[in-house]
């Protein structure tokens, strides 16, 4: 009676997907650049616009097809990145290839806003956040698997041919979709100006505050992390991969491990993730220059990081339950916001200060986090 119903599945497949076509271009760029003749910068900025497409797509997409059934806007995103990614593959220049990549980014944030709500309606009552990390689950395997193989993939044939494959991932899942996730019935859709109106909330935008920083102080060492490993840790190049993929395996246990928790304690798994995760980017500054110690943290921090992401979303959830899928894209959003602002903020520290400085600069960004957790905490106390 307590099983995850297996369209869930369903989802972590699109979640996988989505999540790779994010990440896949990072290890790629110096290819797609040669091949379409743009400056490496250019093709940087095809991940920029990614980040920037999803925090703009979210509200446009949630509030526009608002009023469509959850199933055929599951269909209709999955198939929208589906073919998105063919673009990509098929791009004949960068100007193409960018509008493909913004396609794919105005699917993304309402895709996972949307799924994150049919989890949480087709899971056990006791089982709502489990249903969350599942879901989320494809989008950490992104990171372990997704991105590495992607990357692989590009340099074994050309950049194109992880596009191919995942579009060919998204034509799965929607195919998954159509036959696994039950049509639910059509809710009274909140007006545009009370979905908005959410906003005016204290709680809310607490919520959202909570994932920009608590995830911007993981992304203002993550982006920079190869550098750091090879410049400080000293570790050979070869070997960075290997020890991204112990902190890839830390994010898998810590997402099953903080929805766990967070089935019976919310905010106390919250709390105490973002605080791990605040003192393990600390100590990062004083045992970064031994190569044991770092693996062992990295392992932590990738833990504590995704612990801390099926009680974020869930928290926000039970905040605006009243305008679910706008609040939970606008948690994708942030999420992707604290991205942006993490390597923002570590850029920033390299160029004024040293690579040396960038994990005591996150811990003080996550400890934002922390802090904006106690007010939520002590606004619900008063309420």
């Amino acid at each position: 009676m307590n099983r995850m119903p297996i369209a869930l599945w369903a989802l972590t497949l699109a979640s996988f997907g989505i999540g790779t076509t994010e990440l896949v271009p990072m290890g790629l760029l110096p290819s797609i650049a040669e091949d379409l003749k743009v400056s490496l910068f250019a093709a940087g900025l095809l991940i920029t616009g990614y980040a920037l497409g999803v925090v703009i797509g979210v509200p446009l997409v949630s509030i526009i097809f608002s009023r469509i059934s959850r199933k055929n806007l599951l269909l209709l995103l999955v198939g929208g990145f589906a073919i998105g990614n063919l673009l990509c593959a098929w791009a004949p220049n960068y100007t193409v290839l960018m509008i493909a990549r913004v396609i794919c980014a105005f699917m993304h944030g309402t895709f996972f806003g949307e799924s994150y709500v049919v989890a949480v309606k087709l899971a056990p009552t006791n089982k709502q956040t489990s249903a969350l990390a599942l879901v989320a689950a494809g989008l950490t395997l992104s990171t372990v698997l997704g991105a590495p193989l992607g990357t692989y993939l590009g340099l074994a044939y050309n950049w194109r041919m992880p596009f191919y494959v995942i579009a060919g991932i998204g034509v799965i899942a929607f195919v998954a979709i159509a036959l696994l996730v039950p049509s639910m019935k059509q809710e009274q859709v909140a007006s545009l100006r009370k979905q908005v109106g959410v906003l005016r909330r204290p709680q809310v935008v607490l919520a959202l505050m909570m994932t920009v920083f608590g995830i911007g102080g993981v992304f203002t060492v993550l982006t920079y992390i190869t550098p750091m490993l090879e410049q400080i840790t000293r570790v050979a190049s070869r070997d960075v991969s290997v020890i991204l993929l112990i902190y890839g395996i830390g994010t898998l246990v810590g997402n099953i491990v903080g929805a766990k928790l967070a089935d019976r304690w919310l905010i106390p798994t919250l709390l105490g993730a973002l605080i791990v995760l605040a003192v393990v980017l600390s100590s990062l500054t004083f045992i970064v220059h031994n190569p044991i110690a770092t693996i062992i943290t990295f392992f932590i921090w990738g833990g504590s990081a995704f612990a801390s992401i099926p009680p974020l979303q869930m928290h926000i959830l039970e905040k605006a339950s009243d305008a679910p899928q706008f609040v939970s894209g606008l948690n994708v959003a942030a999420f992707n916001m604290g991205n942006a602002l993490g390597a923002f903020l570590g850029g920033i520290v390299i160029e004024k200060l040293h690579l040396s400085a960038l994990p005591w600069v996150a811990a003080l960004v996550t400890f934002i986090g922390v802090f904006l957790t106690l007010v939520s905490l002590r606004i619900d106390k008063k309420l």
